[in-house]
């Protein structure tokens, strides 16, 4: 291939982390979908990078694995390279035939049967949540229903000691972790793998328990009486650990706080889910959408490729934006507003394509889609009461806290 196109225009770093934390970036990938979709970035904190910004070369990165690979040799699947001791080797982090058959072990877990199995049990909970909220003064919705409701589902699908289920939402904190935000919960990457070493041996006591047991419908459990799980690395134990636990909380905890966001931000959607609330299911992919939980995957090119006329080289580090392709405005109509009604409404690539997208977007569709029948259900009346806290991250898109009040 012929020498590399550079970037259009000088480069931008849309990948500091407090672009998100600060909310301040829609300008950033605005200019790049405008002008350079395809953008070359070749010196910042995370090395050289290239941005994909656009709806469709975004899915053209997702489903062609042969040419962007997703290995953890290669360098993983964020736009920081897996640091050589990091331990966190897993199946999203894999190519083709290894990825399919290992991802094919935990699938059963979120099909349509066992999905209706638990709606009940979400329900139940939901309820309960809901139910002991205070009215008329000011609570954090994070911390009183985002966190609790997705805690409790994670306990549930791996069986874990009830008791003990805050770990759950602990360690999922410290994979996100940035540990050059002065307020995050760890400060070093010694700090992280210490938790991780701690989650690791709480679990291996699990698995090699459920690994003696009858084969029960957990992830655990599936996990240890899989054929192609049990010569499992211990990188490749934490790091499937991480992947389902992380997979398991964010998308769902953070998207429960943006779809209130979304609703109190724009009151005449409020007024429309109230009066249509067979909305409800459109609300929830409005908000997977408009907030888009997960920020970016990187994969790494195997071959010199071509992408909407821009050459990239072999070996170069190439991040898919999510956040901005759900903003495109030739894939998505007036996508900077939030729309409930919308036509299309699934029509958003939050969950990614093809062989990676999330195993798990059924059961977050669902926590999110009963919390808000509930919430209707019981006609509460909720404000949000000052700015949210966002994480210092360019990988998740959390929501920290948001003061909340239901007024009646």
């Amino acid at each position: 291939m012929a020498g590399v196109q550079r970037s259009k225009i000088a480069p931008i770093n849309v990948a500091d982390p407090k672009n998100f934390q600060e909310n301040k970036w829609g300008p950033l990938f605005a200019k790049l979908r405008r002008e350079d979709p395809v953008h070359f970035t070749p010196e910042s904190p995370h090395g050289a990078y290239w941005s994909v910004t656009k709806y469709d070369d975004i899915v053209e990165v997702d489903l062609d694995y042969t040419n962007y690979s997703a290995k953890t040799e290669l360098g993983g699947i964020m736009i920081d390279d897996l640091p050589k001791n990091a331990g966190r080797d897993s199946f999203i982090r894999m190519d083709p035939p290894e990825h399919t058959a290992k991802r094919k072990v935990v699938a059963p877990i979120v099909a349509p049967t066992n999905l209706a199995n638990i709606e009940g049990l979400i329900r139940e909970r939901t309820e309960t949540t809901l139910d002991s909220l205070p009215r008329k003064e000011t609570f954090d919705w994070v911390k009183e229903v985002s966190t609790p409701l997705t805690t409790m589902m994670l306990a549930t699908l791996f069986d874990f000691p009830w008791e003990d289920r805050a770990k759950l939402t602990w360690w999922s904190d410290v994979v996100v972790a940035n540990v050059n935000d002065p307020e995050a919960i760890i400060h070093s990457e010694e700090e992280r793998m210490k938790h991780f070493g701690e989650m690791a041996a709480y679990f291996r006591v699990l698995w090699d328990k459920r690994g003696k047991e009858p084969p029960k419908f957990d992830l655990i459990s599936m996990l240890a009486h899989s054929e192609i799980n049990k010569d499992m690395t211990p990188m490749e134990f934490l790091g499937t650990l991480t992947l389902l636990i992380v997979g398991g909380n964010d998308t769902t905890r953070n998207t429960m706080s943006a779809a209130l966001m979304g609703l109190c931000a724009n009151p005449e959607q409020y007024e429309l889910l109230r009066s249509k609330h067979d909305l409800v299911p459109s609300l929830v992919s409005e908000a997977v959408r408009y907030h888009s939980p997960l920020l970016h995957l990187r994969r790494t090119t195997v071959a010199d490729v071509e992408l909407s006329g821009t050459r990239i080289p072999k070996g170069s580090k190439v991040v898919m934006w999510y956040i901005s392709g759900n903003r495109d405005e030739e894939r998505i109509d007036d996508p900077d507003s939030f729309r409930i009604d919308r036509d299309k409404p699934r029509q958003h690539i939050a969950f990614g394509s093809g062989i990676h997208r999330c195993v798990g977007e059924r059961l977050a569709e669902l926590q999110l889609r009963i919390l808000w029948e509930e919430v209707l259900k019981r006609d509460l009346r909720l404000e949000v009461m000052g700015p949210p806290k966002r994480l210092q991250s360019n990988l998740i898109h959390g929501v920290l806290s948001l003061p909340a009040r239901i007024t009646n």
